[in-house]
């Protein structure tokens, strides 16, 4: 079969890989599309923690079920399904409550292990979501979305609320989207004048603040003084998060959605004056992406526009340094197997 691996540090290789062999408990899947992200970008130039090469990339998967054994779960050859990544152990103290997302020993697909970059992969049953009402590229794009639903509920935002959200790529995209579908009352701030229009139009953000043009005074004027219960930094920028503390409420919540591969410094007093609860948000689990199964099910989320760039499988070398140049305006980027 074919498939792409990053031998190094900004070179990939198209291949012939030996396809998977059949194991219980777990199903063959024919991958059909594979999302893009920022893990990918990073993980190319050299910027990317947790990372080693060579490398197969790829775990925003959707695919088709080749070949599977009996399941409790009633999957079948066939199905469609959307992969869960994050493979975890189960038994670690993470796993034990719950949260197989921040797993000890977690190995992601595309990043401590091969991932989908490639016709077929083998996967545990346990890790595949049922879509077959779904169009393949919505499939795909669970996963990045459920990186923001995990992101929301470990804030514990509630409708009603006002959320800041500093970043507008394909994560930040994701919370804004999903906190307004929550009730929230969003603010987006970043950069660039046309991501935050694209914020305006797609996810229906209820304001927008340039982050180059004093972005205090602005987050100030917009909630009476206030400032925003919850931010969620969504950039994987060292500058942008530790001056992240200065917006939010007094008694608020920063989450650290975005991964930057250093170490972080914030000013302590305006920390504690706001007794401020600050977290990382790692990945998501199986009750996220049923979460977001849900939402796309039922129209709470525009997709048709979230997907920017498309390009086939034997073509994506060619085109996947592009999408790391701000003019080629890639939201998401999505890689299509016949």
């Amino acid at each position: 079969m074919k498939g792409i691996i990053c031998e190094d540090i900004e070179r990939f290789t198209f291949t012939e890989l030996e396809e998977p062999t059949f194991v219980q408990g777990e199903a063959i899947v024919r991958i059909k599309r594979i999302g893009i992200c920022g893990t990918d970008l990073h993980a190319f130039k050299g910027n990317q923690p947790f990372f080693t090469y060579p490398r197969i990339l790829g775990h925003e998967l959707s695919g088709v079920i080749e070949q599977i054994g009996a399941n409790e779960v009633g999957l079948q050859a066939g199905d469609q399904v959307s992969i869960i990544p994050y493979l975890h152990c189960g038994s670690c103290v993470a796993c034990r409550s719950g949260k197989t997302n921040c797993c000890t020993s977690i190995r992601v697909l595309g990043v401590h292990t091969d991932g989908g970059m490639r016709e077929k992969i083998s996967v545990p049953i346990s890790h595949l979501l049922l879509t077959n009402e779904l169009t393949l590229e919505q499939a795909a794009v669970i996963e990045p979305l459920s990186i923001g639903a995990h992101a929301i509920r470990r804030s514990g935002l509630s409708a009603g609320e006002t959320a800041l959200v500093i970043g507008a790529g394909p994560i930040g995209l994701g919370v804004m989207a999903l906190a307004k579908h929550l009730g929230a009352k969003v603010i987006a701030m970043d950069i660039n004048d046309e991501r935050l229009s694209f914020c305006k139009q797609w996810a229906q953000v209820d304001h927008t603040v340039n982050a180059l043009q004093n972005p205090a005074a602005e987050l100030e004027a917009l909630t009476n003084g206030e400032y925003p219960t919850v931010v969620f930094d969504a950039t994987g920028n060292a500058q942008s998060m530790s001056g992240a503390v200065q917006y939010a409420a007094h008694g608020g919540t920063l989450v650290y959605v975005g991964l930057v591969k250093g170490d972080l410094s914030f000013n302590d007093a305006e920390f504690h004056k706001r007794e401020l609860t600050i977290m990382g948000s790692r990945n998501a689990t199986r009750e996220d992406f049923k979460h977001v199964l849900g939402v796309i099910r039922e129209g709470g989320i525009d997709l048709d526009r979230y997907v920017t760039h498309r390009v086939p499988f034997e073509q994506m070398i060619d085109q996947f340094e592009s999408w790391l140049d701000p003019a080629s305006k890639v939201i998401k980027a999505m890689v299509e197997l016949d």
